[in-house]
This record gives structure tokens, C-alpha cells and sequence, in this order.
């Protein structure tokens, strides 16, 4: 029934592992942070606090209000110094709260172990962590569990692949963490009553391999537990960790166009989702630290760290060492999927993995020359698409073409930007074109009410 595949197209990227051994460093003295209403894919969070409230570690500080929206956590104990307006990443304008830490770590009342005696327990429980996908994408992990009647998931696909270049957390997970991360899945498979679990690792990470093997041997031997639970060494390419494609690389299933996993009933977390979820279980402490890496040409020390939920990125990286100069471009995110910042005062977030900060040098981009029409890109694309024609259709605002040629199916890998000889920025441009798709629908009102 299942069998280890391999999907079509990809890269391989350099890969810039440059800090895959070392330790994760916990930072916690950040004099303030800033915590935006909106980590998540979907409407954002109500503010439940003001100017002048006093508050602790754990306490709820944003409710959600919508079954996509999760809610937020203080990440700090101290005073909100503003509750302001800022523009996202997303460019989109969020609440932020902001928060001058006591430097004192005060745990709030309400962080108490869940009481988990149940299916719609277990779901709650992950809710009101305020958990989201730890992989970048911020999907609500208690919608994710939740797929439509007669989808439900018979295997567990659990993400370790990490193919980006740069980023190393969840290998850090897996090395520093084995017991957790296993734990974890035992949990999501015990309430979730999935019989399986696939834990796809790349074949570049043979330590990672190794440990959560050793930990699936210690529960058999001292706890008598054999929980059916196989580590997969995946071929290493890029982009091997996109859900689609990690799916069909484990089980030779292929989700749909326009699907979702649950539409060939996988459930995929990243492996940090379910370290996670382990460790709230125990404590009942909400999602408000990130583990992630820092990296780039610009950074002193590149390092992995874990630094409250709000912690203002320049704080960050002048804690972890500074920078070497003036930064060029700072990447939220990996190289190949990361958002480029508008601005470098902006705080880390539930979903960032990685900050990425290059020199002046690094940053600059050839400029885009005319497509020479050699089909790399369309080799490339692992979602069989055409980018070259996305992009021309893009450019030209070409709503019917785009819909035709599918550009909804792009995944955004940047496997077609990367190999493309002319410079051309393709994802920018599949993305732009996306935009346009989304907005006809409401162009096309705003007419007609203009016309009546």
C-alpha cells in the first residue's frame, strides 16, 4: 500500500546547511515585543487588552472569533506599552500589540495542562494552544484534523524533510527533541485515530534518521510499545517537503489539482507541529516561542535560536551576534519560498522558521533579460504547469488564460525562477497573476454596481 515514489521536476539548490550542527540557543531578554493579531491564515484575532494592562506569560491576548482564526498568547510578562496599526508582511494592516517585558517571565493563572478525554477534547486543546502549522504556511492545525466526512486520514505523513536551503530547525527538532517528536505523532495518532504515520527525513540528514529511529527502539523495548510509525530517507530534492509532494514521495498518492491532502486521506504536519503539540499537552504553555534559523552573508554568527513570539528582528539578530554591515535583503523564511521585508522592524512570528539576512552584494538581482524559450522552467515545475506562459499571461492581466493554464495549481517553490537563464522573476510574476485572479471577482461587482 505504500511505497517510497518520487515526484518529477525539482532542483537541487545549493544547500547552505551552515549551521546544521549546531545547538538551538534560547534568547529572552528583548526589552519589548510586538505581537501582530494575525499569525495565521484567516481573519484575524479581537484584542483583549489595552494600553497600560498588565500582563503575563501565556495569557490570552487576542481571542479568536472565526473557526480559521487561532488565538493569541502573550509571549511576556510585563505592561502593553500601545495596542497600534501596522502593515504586514501579507501588506495587509494588523493590530499589534505592544509589550515592555518585566524581565520577570510571570506565568499566567490559566496555563494548565489540558484535560484531554476525547476526540473534540484533543481538538479543542489544539485550538486553544494557538497552534499553527510550524512548517511557514500558518494553517490552523485544529482545521487541518478536522477534514469533511468520508475523507478521513488513514496514514499520518509527518514532514522532517526541511529541503530548503539554509534553514535547519527541524533537524534540531529531531536531534534535541526525538522523544517529543515521537510522542507527539503517538498522540495526534491516538485521538485522531490514525493507524499510521510515515516521518519523511532526506537522505542529506542520516542523524536525524538515526535518533528518531533509536527513539522508536527505546519505546519497544522499555515501554512495550510498537507503535506503527516508519522513518522514511527521502532522495534529496528540492521541493521535496511541499505537502504534494511529500505526500506522493510516501505513498505514491497524488492529490488532486485544486485538492487538499485529505482528498486522498493524509494528514501532513511539519515534525515541530507535533513536538508541539507533545509538549502543551504536558504543560499547557501556548504556542509563544519560535524556534528558527538566522542566517545569510550579513550575519555574524549564524545560529539557531529560540526567541519569544514578538521579538522584534533586529533585537534578535543583535542578540544572537549582530550584523557585518549594512543588510542588503532580509528574508522571512527560506531562501526559495521566504517573503523579502519592506522594512527590517518587523517581530518573528508563529510561522517564521528562518530569518535570512544578506549584504548589499548578495542582495543585488541580474536584471530580467527576454525568455529564450528553452522550456528549463517547464522541466523544473514539479505541478507540470508552464511558468514562462503564467508569467506572459500575468504581465498581460489575462484573467482566462491564467484560470486555463491553472496558475492556482503553482505551489510558489521558485524551482522555475531559479533555473531560468534570463533572470526572469517568475514567482513574483505567478504571484501578481494569482492577485488578479482574486480580485475579478470583485472588480467585476464594483462594475456592475457602478453600471445600476
Amino acid at each position: 500500500m505504500f511505497r517510497f515514489g518520487h515526484f518529477s521536476g525539482g532542483v537541487h539548490p545549493r544547500g547552505n546547511k551552515n549551521t546544521h550542527f549546531y545547538p538551538t540557543v534560547r534568547l529572552d531578554k528583548f526589552a519589548t515585543v510586538r505581537i501582530p493579531m494575525s499569525m495565521h491564515i484567516g481573519p484575524p484575532c479581537t484584542c483583549l487588552v489595552k494600553e497600560g494592562d498588565p500582563v503575563k506569560v501565556g495569557q490570552l491576548i487576542g481571542r479568536a472569533d472565526a473557526p480559521m482564526a487561532v488565538p493569541i498568547h502573550s509571549s511576556v510578562s510585563g505592561t502593553v506599552k500601545s495596542v497600534l496599526k501596522e502593515v504586514a508582511s501579507t501588506g495587509k494592516a494588523v493590530q499589534v500589540v505592544v509589550i515592555e517585558s518585566d524581565g520577570l517571565n510571570t506565568v499566567d493563572e490559566s496555563v494548565q495542562p489540558p484535560v484531554i478525554t476525547d476526540r473534540a477534547s484533543f481538538l479543542q486543546a489544539v485550538w486553544d494552544s494557538g497552534l499553527v502549522g510550524l512548517g511557514g504556511a500558518g494553517f490552523p492545525t485544529h482545521i487541518k484534523m478536522q477534514p469533511p466526512a468520508g475523507k478521513e486520514p488513514d496514514v499520518l505523513v509527518i514532514n522532517a524533510a526541511e529541503c530548503e536551503p539554509y534553514i535547519t530547525t527541524d533537524f534540531r527538532q529531531c536531534a534535541e527533541h526525538p522523544d517529543e517528536v515521537i510522542d507527539g505523532i503517538i498522540q495526534v495518532m491516538k485521538h485522531l485515530g490514525i493507524p499510521k504515520a510515515l516521518i519523511g527525513v532526506e537522505s542529506n540528514k542520516p542523524l536525524a534518521i538515526d535518533v528518531l529511529n533509536y527513539e522508536l527502539m527505546k519505546l519497544k523495548l522499555s515501554a512495550n510499545l510498537e507503535p506503527d510509525i516508519s522513518i522514511v530517507r527521502l532522495k534529496t530534492r528540492y521541493p521535496q517537503g511541499a505537502e504534494k509532494m511529500l505526500i506522493y514521495s510516501l505513498t505514491g498518492r497524488k492529490v488532486p489539482a485544486g485538492g487538499l491532502p485529505h482528498d486522498v486521506h493524509v494528514l501532513v504536519l511539519n515534525v515541530g507541529t507535533v513536538r508541539f503539540i507533545s509538549k502543551y499537552l504536558k504543560t499547557g504553555m501556548p504556542l509563544i516561542r519560535k524556534r528558527l534559523t538566522l542566517d545569510g552573508s550579513a550575519v555574524k554568527v549564524p545560529c539557531n535560536i529560540n526567541v519569544p513570539v514578538g521579538a522584534p528582528i533586529p533585537d534578535v539578530i543583535e542578540a544572537a551576534g549582530g550584523m557585518t554591515g549594512e543588510p542588503g535583503k532580509v528574508i522571512m523564511g527560506g531562501s526559495m519560498m521566504g517573503v523579502a521585508l519592506d522594512r527590517l522592524e518587523a517581530s518573528i512570528i508563529k510561522q517564521n522558521n528562518a530569518i535570512l539576512v544578506f549584504d548589499q552584494k548578495e542582495a543585488q538581482l541580474p536584471p530580467e533579460t527576454q525568455c529564450i524559450r528553452c522550456a528549463r522552467c517547464v522541466n523544473v515545475c514539479p505541478m507540470h504547469l508552464m511558468p514562462t506562459t503564467l508569467d506572459n499571461m500575468s504581465r498581460n492581466q489575462d484573467i482566462e488564460g491564467l484560470n486555463q493554464y491553472h496558475i492556482m495549481d503553482c505551489i510558489e517553490c521558485g524551482s522555475c525562477t531559479y533555473v531560468c537563464p534570463a533572470k526572469r522573476h517568475l514567482v513574483q510574476s505567478i504571484r501578481i497573476g494569482k492577485m488578479h485572479i482574486r480580485s475579478a471577482p470583485r472588480a467585476a461587482q464594483a462594475k456592475e454596481g457602478a453600471a445600476k
